[in-house]
């Protein structure tokens, strides 16, 4: 019982979630003065109509605050509480916080489909869950259920229908983060863990829109190491990428291809999609080894060319078939279904085919297919949002 109540008290000076101490969002006036305001657990109402004056047309991929959050705390024994939406707004977190001096955190990314009859849909929750629970015990960190994982991003979803854009238009793209939001000094798992979830509606990723991408294989850096933890959706896998990203950008590319960083000739991934060769009726990408994240879109695609008669190998893909390929294509849940148009490496640049018969976008066009209905759900992929 002493045992429970020490670590009850080490638990409250940390981050401010749910019943602990009140989140504090603060709003910049035109004076500079800011306002604090307490978010309190809020229950959520509005028309799908109230949408304010978003241009759906022109929405990229960018934050645009929409209403509501999704917070829940694990207790010591691991447990994560009953989560509670409350409105959006900004977090305190002690300046000990595994996240902040560990990079002790993970995070997701799904999203949420409008139909043309008005229903609401998530694609595949429960791969996303299982995902942040692989990656939670490579991190040594709790997690939460399958359940709970799917029931927030259901729960966030509806909070924020609002902010659902029309069909067509785009999506409202879902981010669960887990945090090490515990206090801690020497090196070690947090002694708790925040579980949030918000979302913002978005449109296409890349500038390019679904045009293909520019893509620049990259020598110096690489993204992932044996052993490591690139096969997970960690935090700490992300800010890496950035030296190589910015300098292909600014370059004219559209994303960079690393390279194995043992051989440094095979295939592994761009900064935020996975990786696809097609060679007459063979599509290669390299397989989910630990270096490689398995993207939910990945093993999508995977299932849906199977099921349209293309032969699928996992296997690994030296960098000359990938340049001998007759078609390149990316996936992700940010990116969809992207051909490539062209690679770079070596001072050299290689064309890939265009045009409406890519392999590509006949696997994009069934996704799209399940996503808004025109295509029947016959996997279970499809969650309604009710």
């Amino acid at each position: 019982m002493l045992q429970k109540s020490r670590c009850l008290r080490n638990l409250i000076p940390s981050s401010s979630f749910g019943s602990l101490r009140k989140i504090s969002a603060f709003y910049a006036s035109g004076a500079a003065s800011s306002v604090q305001e307490a978010l309190e657990p809020s229950p959520y109402s509005g028309s799908d109509d109230e949408n304010g004056d978003i241009d759906w047309d022109n929405l990229g991929f960018g934050i645009k605050q929409t209403d509501y959050m999704y917070v829940t705390k694990s207790t010591c024994d691991g447990v994560f509480e009953q989560g509670q939406i409350s409105r959006f707004g900004n977090i305190e977190l002690n300046p000990s916080a595994g996240v902040l001096n560990y990079g002790q955190g993970l995070f997701e990314g799904t999203k949420a489909f409008r139909r043309e009859d008005g229903r609401l849909f998530l694609f595949r929750p429960d791969q996303n869950a299982i995902r942040m629970q692989f990656g939670a015990d490579r991190m040594c960190m709790h997690s939460p259920s399958v359940d709970q994982f799917v029931d927030a991003v259901k729960q966030t979803a509806l909070a924020n229908r609002r902010w659902i854009p029309p069909p067509g238009k785009g999506s409202l793209y879902i981010r669960p983060l887990l945090i090490g939001s515990g206090p801690i000094l020497g090196l070690a798992p947090a002694p708790e863990y925040t579980f949030l979830v918000f979302a913002s509606p978005v449109g296409n990723y890349f500038k390019e829109g679904l045009s293909s991408l520019n893509l620049y294989i990259e020598e110096e850096f690489h993204r992932a190491t044996r052993g490591g933890a690139g096969g997970v959706k960690s935090i700490s896998n992300y800010s890496p990428v950035l030296k190589a990203l910015t300098r292909a950008k600014s370059r004219g590319f559209s994303d960079v291809i690393f390279l194995d960083s043992v051989y440094k000739k095979n295939l592994e991934e761009a900064t935020s999609c996975n990786v696809f060769v097609v060679k007459g009726n063979l599509i290669s990408t390299p397989p989910t080894n630990g270096n490689i994240l398995p993207g939910v879109t990945r093993k999508t695609v995977i299932d849906i060319a199977r099921d349209h008669g293309y032969q699928v190998e996992e296997r690994t893909v030296p960098v000359e078939e990938l340049l001998d390929g007759d078609e390149v294509f990316c996936t992700g849940t940010a990116v969809g279904v992207l051909p490539v148009g062209s690679i770079s490496y070596k001072g050299k640049r290689v064309e890939y085919k265009a045009g409406s018969q890519l392999v590509s976008r006949d696997l994009y066009s069934t996704l799209i297919g399940l996503q808004s209905g025109a295509i029947e759900d016959k996997k279970g992929w499809l969650l309604e949002v009710e």
